[in-house]
C-alpha cells in the first residue's frame, strides 16, 4: 500500500531535508518493496503523519558526521533533497566514512552554489546559455547597464545561493540598477551577492529538465514545468516554485527539441565535469528556456527540483530506489529506461502571506484531511505533501515556513488534473494563506 512504512524491506532510506520535496521522496521512496524504514532529517509535520521517523531531535541536521553514522548504523541509503548540505560538503563527509549516498560532491555542487563558475563552465564546455558578464563591483555593473541599448534587457542574478529568490527579471535599465543595489550594497541575499551575473533576457518559454546521474551515464526523468513567479500571469518576485505539471508537452511533442537537451545540454554537462575532475552523481536540473526552437540553460540545480519532484515521481512506475543505487554504484546503463504513468500531474502550492520575504509563522491550518497512508480522503490520486508545518502545543498542525503544502492531483487529462488539485485547495485554509489559481493553465493549449 502507498505510503506504508512496515520496516520489512532490506535497505532502509534517510532523507535529508525538510520540505515537500523531501516528503515526496520518501513517500514514493517507500512504495518499493526493498525498503525497510525511511527516516528524515528533519521532516515536517507531514512525513511524521504518514508514520515516518524525523530524527531532528537526535542528530543536529548540520552535523554531517553524525548523520554519516546515524546512516551507517541503521543501514540507510541516504537522498539529500535541498541545495544547502550539497554545497556545504555533505557528500564528501559521507563517502569519507564509507557512508552511500545519492547526490555531488561539494565541487561539482558548485554548479548551483556558484552562478559564476555554472556560467564559465557552461561557457568553456560549449553549452547553450544566454551571453553574461560577471561583476565584483556595482560601480562596474551599473556602467555596463549604462552602456546597453535602450531596448536591451537583462537579468540580474547573485552569484551564491538564494534559495531561488536572488534572479531578478528586469524590464528597464532602472529595473536593473535597482537590481543591482539590492544585491550588491543592500545585500539583501547577504554574501551571495558579492559577485552578480549579468545575462541577456531571452523570451519564451520556461521548462524544467532533470536527470539522474552516475558520474557517466544520465537516466531522464519525466519532463515538468515549474511556476516561479509568486502571482498569476508569470507576474511578481521569483519564489522557489509555485506550482509544477508534468508532463511538458512542449519538450515531449518536439522530437528534435528533446534529443538537443539530452545529447547537446544534460550530457555534455555531465562529460565536461568529468572531463574537469568534478564527476556529478545525483539529480541534474537544468532549468531552461525554450526560445524559437531552442534550449538555452538559464540555471543549474545540483538536485531534484522543488516542486518539479512533486509532480514527477507520482508519475514513477519504476523502482525508484533500485535507480538512486545503480546511480551512486555508477552503473545506470545496466537498467532500463524508466518507465512513466500515463496520467498527467499538478501541483499548487500553499504558502505564507509575504513569502518570499517576511512572513509568519504558527497559523493554524484547516481542512487538512488526510489518512494515515499519505492519500486524501473522499478524492482519488490526489497529495499532500508537507513542507513548512509542525506541530503547536496543542497538537494543532501549524505553519512553520514560506511554502507550507504542496497539493498534487494525477488525473488522465491535464483539465480533470486541474481542477482536481484545485477542488482540493479550496478546501484547505489558514491565515495569510496564498496560491496562485493558474497553475497548469498554460499546458492547456498544447492539448
Amino acid at each position: 500500500m502507498w505510503g506504508m512504512n512496515s520496516g520489512k524491506g532490506n535497505s532502509n532510506v534517510l532523507i535529508i531535508g525538510s520540505g515537500a520535496r523531501e516528503h515526496a521522496l520518501g513517500f514514493f521512496i517507500s512504495k518499493s518493496a526493498d525498503v525497510g524504514k525511511v527516516f528524515f532529517a528533519n521532516g515536517n509535520a507531514g512525513t511524521l503523519l504518514d508514520g515516518f521517523e524525523n530524527i531532528g531531535l537526535k542528530v543536529e541536521i548540520n552535523n554531517y558526521a553524525r548523520l554519516a553514522e546515524f546512516a551507517l548504523e541503521h543501514e540507510c541509503v541516504t537522498i539529500v533533497g535541498p541545495e544547502e548540505p550539497l554545497a556545504n560538503g555533505i557528500v564528501d563527509v559521507f563517502n569519507s566514512k564509507g557512508a552511500r549516498i545519492l547526490g555531488p560532491t561539494k565541487d561539482a555542487a558548485m554548479l548551483e552554489s556558484s552562478k559564476v563558475y555554472a556560467k564559465e563552465f557552461m561557457r568553456k564546455h560549449g553549452i547553450p546559455t544566454p551571453p553574461f558578464r560577471v561583476f565584483d563591483d556595482p560601480n562596474k555593473a551599473k556602467d555596463y547597464i549604462a552602456s546597453l541599448k535602450d531596448d536591451e534587457r537583462v537579468v540580474v542574478k547573485a552569484d551564491g545561493l538564494a534559495y531561488g529568490k536572488g534572479v531578478i527579471v528586469c524590464n528597464s535599465k532602472e529595473d536593473a540598477y535597482s537590481a543591482i543595489d539590492r544585491i550588491m550594497i543592500a545585500k539583501e541575499f547577504g554574501s551571495a551577492g558579492d559577485r552578480i551575473v549579468i545575462e541577456k533576457r531571452l523570451y519564451g518559454e520556461e521548462a524544467s529538465f532533470i536527470c539522474l546521474c552516475d558520474g557517466n551515464s544520465i537516466m531522464p526523468l519525466a519532463t515538468s514545468q515549474d511556476h516561479k513567479r509568486l502571482y498569476d500571469n508569470d507576474e511578481g518576485p521569483n519564489t522557489g516554485g509555485m506550482g509544477a505539471y508534468s508532463p511538458n508537452m512542449l519538450i515531449d511533442g518536439d522530437d528534435e527539441l528533446y534529443k538537443q537537451i539530452i545529447h547537446g545540454i544534460m550530457e555534455k554537462t555531465i562529460h565536461g565535469l568529468r572531463s574537469d575532475g568534478r564527476e556529478f552523481k545525483g539529480f541534474l536540473y537544468a532549468g531552461l528556456m525554450i526560445s524559437n526552437g531552442e534550449a538555452y540553460v538559464l540555471e543549474f540545480n545540483v538536485r531534484l527540483g522543488d516542486p518539479e519532484c512533486q509532480v514527477i515521481l507520482p508519475r514513477l512506475e519504476s523502482n525508484l530506489l533500485d535507480y538512486v543505487n545503480h546511480a551512486i554504484d555508477g552503473t545506470l546503463d545496466q537498467l532500463e529506461p524508466l518507465q512513466w504513468s500515463k496520467k498527467y500531474a499538478l501541483c499548487v502550492v500553499l504558502a505564507s502571506k509575504g513569502y518570499p520575504f517576511r512572513y509568519e509563522k504558527g497559523k493554524v491550518i484547516t481542512g487538512l484531511r488526510s489518512n494515515n497512508n499519505g492519500r486524501v480522503a473522499n478524492y482519488n490520486d490526489v497529495f499532500v505533501f508537507h513542507a513548512g508545518t509542525t506541530f503547536n502545543q496543542q497538537g494543532q498542525i501549524v505553519t512553520n515556513g514560506g511554502r507550507v503544502l504542496s497539493i498534487v492531483a494525477l488525473a488522465y487529462s491535464m483539465r480533470d488534473a486541474i481542477d482536481k488539485a484545485y477542488r482540493l485547495v479550496n478546501t484547505i485554509s489558514w491565515d495569510g494563506m496564498h496560491y496562485r489559481k493558474d497553475i497548469g493553465l498554460k499546458a492547456l493549449k498544447y492539448l
